[in-house]
């Protein structure tokens, strides 16, 4: 199901604490860096920290500059954000800042979570779903997304939600202020907590920004590693994005389709990338990025293909489609936009045969109208090549 963009927003010491064991919450950032966050939560639609989060640091999470929330409005918006609490066991305080300023308000919380937040909050309008027996980001995104409108969602912490959310891959963005200054004590929180990761440890996330804030150094990172299995995550759209980018670098046909597709190992490596007729008047994009990677390549049988259009199951200009390709290479998960039309080949189906012999097949429809893009021009009744 369709997710919001979900960024994670932290600042953290140079020993990558959150803050200091004292009683008062250790302010890393400096007056830039708060302006910078204000910035970004007056582009979010919504706002989340944890029930940890809201009783350690009792935060208000307002959109503080006057002319942003005017921006905001005159933008058919309002003021502010709304602003998401999650907590499992639904003990909220009722007077903390969270409930008492700003904007709407939603606690997602679990079946028995419900019965207490309900009774604790009565009276403060505040939105209160159950996701079920127990607490699952999954179904919380998708009520964010399907129910409340939310397309960007702006994550404050604490720890335990950001480890949680980067764990499950479901997050799309980092933006990491490195405080100039060391805590060093040993039970101070950290911003991710043990456990696995998706990629496993090797795996290195991508920066896309670095630039100083005031005494702060602020960094962006997106996730690559793929997901596993039939579950998506964050960063098989950020690669799905980029095959339906490359299938406007084929050269035009109109006997074939435009199809990019990018080969990923399970560390988030880029093995290849190729598109349609890239190499030959005839070749397809699956075809032409596997080409570029060694056969005995010990990273394929845990790649990932991400294609903008389903693998070919038929064809007539090479005796192995490219369906046939993917697995005899060893390849089992592929993640692709657009199921293939009967434009050139009737009831073509290679997502079946994939499935059929064992691989994953995802299917993002997210991305179909990227993936068509660069194939309206194409007749229905013309044959594949």
């Amino acid at each position: 199901m369709p997710h919001p963009h979900v960024l994670l927003s932290a600042a953290v010491s140079l020993d990558g604490r959150l803050d200091d064991t004292g009683p008062e919450r250790l302010l890393l950032s400096g007056p830039a860096d708060f302006d910078r966050v204000d910035e970004v939560r007056a582009d979010s639609d919504a706002i989340l920290v944890g029930a940890g989060t809201l009783r350690a640091d009792n935060p208000r999470l307002l959109v503080n500059s006057a002319e942003r929330r005017a921006a905001r409005v005159a933008a058919g918006r309002p003021a502010y954000p709304l602003k998401v609490t999650v907590s499992g066991t639904g003990d909220l305080d009722p007077t903390a800042n969270f409930w008492s300023t700003g904007g709407e308000k939603v606690v997602y919380t679990t079946d028995d979570g419900a019965v207490t937040a309900v009774e604790a909050l009565r009276g403060l309008g505040v939105d209160v779903v159950s996701v079920g027996a127990g607490l699952d980001w999954r179904a919380v995104l998708t009520h964010l997304h399907d129910v409340r409108g939310v397309r960007r969602l702006m994550v404050e912490g604490g720890g335990r939600v950001h480890t949680q959310l980067l764990q499950q891959g479901l997050a799309d963005e980092l933006q990491l202020a490195l405080a100039p200054l060391v805590v060093g004590q040993p039970h101070a929180p950290r911003l991710f907590g043990d456990g696995p990761y998706p990629g496993g440890p090797r795996s290195r996330l991508r920066l896309v920004e670095t630039r100083p804030v005031g005494d702060v150094v602020l960094m962006r990172y997106v996730p690559t590693a793929p997901g596993t299995g039939p579950v998506p995550s964050a960063a098989d759209h950020r690669w799905l994005a980029l095959a339906c980018e490359l299938a406007a670098e084929c050269p035009p046909s109109r006997t074939a389709f435009s199809v990019g597709a990018v080969v990923v190992a399970a560390d988030g490596t880029e093995l290849a990338r190729g598109y349609s007729r890239e190499s030959d008047p005839v070749a397809h994009a699956e075809e032409a990025a596997l080409a570029k990677i060694a056969p005995d390549d010990p990273r394929l049988p845990a790649a990932t293909v991400y294609s903008s259009l389903e693998p070919c199951a038929h064809r007539a200009s090479r005796p192995a489609p490219c369906a046939r390709l993917i697995l005899d290479a060893g390849v089992r998960r592929v993640v692709t936009a657009w199921r293939e039309p009967d434009t050139f080949v009737a009831a073509a189906d290679g997502n079946g045969l994939l499935t059929a012999e064992g691989a994953d097949v995802v299917v993002l429809p997210e991305h179909e109208s990227a993936a068509k893009a660069p194939n309206r021009h194409l007749d229905r009744h013309q044959n594949r090549g």
